[in-house]
């Protein structure tokens, strides 16, 4: 028994299901793009063993996610991918007479919590300080530094910043997030700084090609080294690269100058739904993780801040 395929060269259960989440719930393209990447993996993984999607029953499904446990992919990934897989089965399952969902009663990973890997202040300011440079470029990387640390933004909201979303006489910037959720946020003064001196005379003009690709290329407040807009994947390695310079190696990405900030200003006494608003979170409980300190801070804070912990 094989499958009809779609146009994508996937089954056209899995068609209809993109399908439905596009028009009918909306989903943003990066959401159908992962979405389609794990069934794609599922199908072939059926595939592979002779089977197709409606032949899949429970005992089917959890040996899939068995095997992807024992690959190298981490628990978030696998708890991804099995979402993905219940939301087809359960489309086909409410659009589809008779057709029971095989994922009912597999039990979805549950990811490790952990501590986010906050740099140290003393290594932020190491990080900040490793652009010494007076080039163009030396100007734009010390930018999207202090504006990734100063403003907490993530890599693709950096990236995708353009001129008309600045606001340096207020401190502000505009950042679009997940689900293009717009807020607005301070930069403070070490990145307005940067900012400034990154627009100005001897920065972004000097990387501007004689004429503009796009209009978007044009907006950017970000540039690389060919006059278009820094993509993210540039803007990653820029962090990268003034990571392996101060030592930080693999430790640095742009995610950990996310927590960093969040982190840092909790420490020095940020309301978390201070934290929260800055960081675009939905739920307060995704800003919760960055209250958790380890028990070596917890004990020094409470030796220095409680009159009765110590007998004097």
């Amino acid at each position: 028994m094989s499958e009809g395929r779609g146009t994508d060269d996937l089954p056209v259960e899995v068609e209809d299901f993109l399908l439905s989440l596009r028009v009918e719930r909306g989903r943003s393209a990066n959401t159908l793009k992962a979405y389609t990447t794990d069934l794609r993996a599922y199908v072939d993984w059926l595939d592979e063993r002779g089977l197709v999607i409606r032949e899949a029953d429970q005992e089917t499904v959890t040996a899939y996610v068995n095997a992807l446990k024992a690959g190298d992919r981490a628990p978030s990934s696998v708890k991804r991918m099995l979402v993905s897989v219940r939301g087809l089965h359960r489309f086909l399952a409410e659009e589809t007479e008779g057709v029971a969902d095989p994922t009912q009663d597999v039990e979805v990973p549950k990811p490790p919590k952990g501590l986010p890997k906050a740099l140290s202040e003393a290594e932020v300011e190491r990080l900040l300080g490793s652009v010494t440079g007076t080039d163009a470029v030396a100007r734009r990387d010390r930018a999207i530094l202090e504006v990734l640390y100063g403003t907490g933004a993530r890599i693709g909201e950096l990236s995708g910043v353009s001129l008309s979303d600045l606001d340096l006489d207020a401190g502000l910037v505009r950042l679009f997030g997940k689900g293009a959720k717009e807020r607005i946020v301070p930069l403070g003064q070490f990145a307005q700084r940067a900012l400034v001196d990154w627009l100005g005379d001897h920065g972004r003009p000097l990387l501007e090609p004689e004429q503009w690709r796009s209009r978007d290329d044009a907006d950017a407040v970000f540039l690389n080294r060919r006059g278009g807009r820094l993509q993210r994947g540039g803007a990653w390695l820029v962090v990268r690269q003034a990571g392996d310079a101060v030592g930080l190696g693999s430790r640095l990405t742009p995610h950990v100058l996310r927590h960093s900030c969040a982190t840092h200003m909790l420490d020095h006494g940020a309301d978390i739904r201070t934290v929260q608003e800055l960081l675009g979170h939905a739920s307060i409980s995704t800003t919760q993780v960055y209250t958790l300190v380890s028990g070596e801070r917890l004990q020094a804070v409470y030796q220095a801040a409680h009159p009765r912990a110590s007998a004097g």
